[in-house]
């Protein structure tokens, strides 16, 4: 599917201007907490804050560092930035020090806006930075903080209310070009610090097309809410970029995700589509009186971040009704380029290739595998980042023009669907044979006791690698050897004897990281 887009292009035209030449500038686009936001006042807003990130010395090109929770300054800043050209980067609000210590470094931003929350953690982090001019700090004033002296810093500190207050609503774009860098979307991390995959103009719009609109049918009708937040290439896909794509509206909230935060923001704003992840299906639908809640409104769910077990699906529609569409994305690809779809859902699977993109699975000489035999993942398409930025040796092996080498772990079967085994940095060879932990964690999570569960390749010291289980229980059952051999035995009667996981450790919760997935790595970590 050959999708052009004109030479001098910007992405927020594409996303939000577009909604004023169609007529909606009165439309409410935007509800947070008791506020709803129309399109000419989120153009506006935006605007102003363009001309102040302008004012602060901010050029084409440039980097902003956003680190700001789901609010509308979120928002106003992001496409502030796209309209003037500059190179967005945004970060969790949650990190510590060091973390955005490595991110302003890493990205050499120019400016950072911040939440008020930030302010000392962020002060810190800045400390001695080369490159930052300016900070703008949303939802407080920047002399609240008394145990930090701003003088003689090299940046700049402002109050983002006051000065975006004082700048112009009307905003001259900049000249873009559709191949100009319009965002660095970051890598998990799973292995070492987050890479920025550096996106051009046109990206993010050609997989808004095949996939929102295209694949999934999103359109103006539609509200959207989001378990995982903005600063995440997924929810600011679907949050926030495909709903104004189509003049649809969403909904925000800065609060943590928890099951309960879902259900409140679901009853109170009634959308249509709620972005999710695994984790918080099941937390969900684990809740003291999950069924008690009116999730009516809703048409469909996004699930991604990690593969959605059979289990959960099933007890999903038969308690809410509601299909799930699960997929997979990455930051290299911006988003989701297979998936389940509405009218064709294949439990267990992530669904058929979304039109516009190719896939090949290959063994480690790069053949192509014959079809229902294991191999990693290549995905192609024309929302393929350029590169890691100043990660030249792991750009050369991920991307190839428009492929791009997965770390994923799948088979295609001969009706053209697609069954992930896991990342290949996640697969255990037991017994000389390859396994996928996630098909010992569903089966685990059959188990009428086990509410969570991950599973990992663990050495005694003998150099041979077995699977073991870190297992949350569900309330009223008791841990210990016998629920441990009442679980291997459950596992040994659905697998094959080698999968069964050799030890299991009953563990009050699993670490999760920035993106609401299993954080592995920390597992893996305090194994050793």
């Amino acid at each position: 599917m050959s999708i052009v887009f004109p030479e001098r292009f910007n992405i927020a035209d594409y996303f939000l201007y577009h909604n004023l030449e169609e007529g909606r500038e009165n439309k409410t686009c935007l509800y947070f907490q008791d506020q709803s936001l129309t399109y000419g006042e989120v153009a506006r807003m935006s605007n102003r804050v363009g001309n102040t990130l302008r004012d602060l010395g901010l050029n084409i090109e440039e980097r902003i560092l956003i680190v700001l929770p789901d609010c509308p300054q979120f928002v106003w800043t992001w496409f502030g930035a796209a309209r003037i050209g500059a190179v967005i980067t945004m970060v969790n609000p949650l990190l510590p020090t060091v973390d955005y210590k490595y991110y302003l470094e890493y990205t050499r931003a120019r400016v950072a806006v911040i939440h008020h929350s930030l302010l000392k953690t962020f002060a810190e982090a800045a400390e001695g930075s080369d490159y930052l001019r300016a900070v703008l700090v949303a939802g407080g004033a920047v002399e609240d903080s008394e145990d930090i002296d701003f003088r003689g810093r090299r940046s700049q500190w402002f109050a983002f209310s006051d000065a975006v207050e004082a700048s112009s609503n009307e905003c001259t774009p900049a000249d873009t070009h559709r191949d100009d860098i319009a965002i660095w979307l970051f890598t998990s991390g799973s292995t070492g610090h987050p890479k920025g995959a550096v996106h051009l103009q046109h990206d993010l719009p050609f997989n808004t097309e095949v996939y929102a609109k295209r694949t999934l049918g999103v359109n103006e009708d539609d509200l959207t809410v989001s378990v995982p937040k903005l600063f995440f290439g997924y929810a600011t896909g679907t949050n926030l970029l495909f709903p104004f794509a189509v003049g649809g509206a969403t909904a925000l909230f800065e609060e943590r995700s928890t099951p309960e935060k879902i259900f409140e923001v679901i009853e109170r704003y009634r959308p249509t589509i709620l972005t999710t992840v695994p984790t918080m299906i099941n937390g969900m639908l684990n809740a003291q009186q999950a069924t008690s809640h009116d999730l009516s409104s809703l048409r469909f769910c996004y699930s991604a971040g990690e593969a959605l077990p059979v289990e959960l699906y099933e007890r999903w529609l038969k308690t809410v009704g509601v299909e799930i569409y699960d997929g997979i994305g990455s930051a290299e690809m911006f988003h989701i380029y297979i998936t389940n779809r509405p009218g064709d859902v294949r439990p267990g699977s992530l669904g058929r290739i979304v039109e516009g993109y190719e896939a090949a699975i290959i063994n480690a000489q790069g053949n192509q595998v014959p079809t229902g035999e294991m191999g990693t993942l290549k995905i192609k398409g024309d929302s393929a980042a350029l590169c890691y930025w100043n990660v030249h040796e792991k750009s050369k092996e991920t991307f190839a023009g428009d492929w791009c080498t997965t770390g994923d772990q799948f088979h295609v079967d001969e009706a053209g669907y697609y069954w992930y085994h896991g990342r290949t940095d996640d697969m255990l060879k037991v017994s000389g044979v390859y396994v996928a932990p996630g098909e010992i964690e569903n089966c685990l999570l059959q188990h009428q006791a086990v509410l969570e569960c991950a599973v990992i390749g663990h050495d005694v010291g003998d150099g041979l690698v077995k699977p073991k289980a870190f297992v949350v229980l569900r309330e009223g059952y008791s841990a210990g050897s016998e629920r441990e051999e009442e679980i291997k035995g459950f596992v040994k009667s659905r697998l094959a004897l080698y999968k069964y996981p050799r030890w299991i450790e009953f563990v009050a919760s699993l670490p999760k990281n920035d993106r609401g997935k299993i954080d592995r790595k920390n597992l893996k970590s305090s194994d050793k």
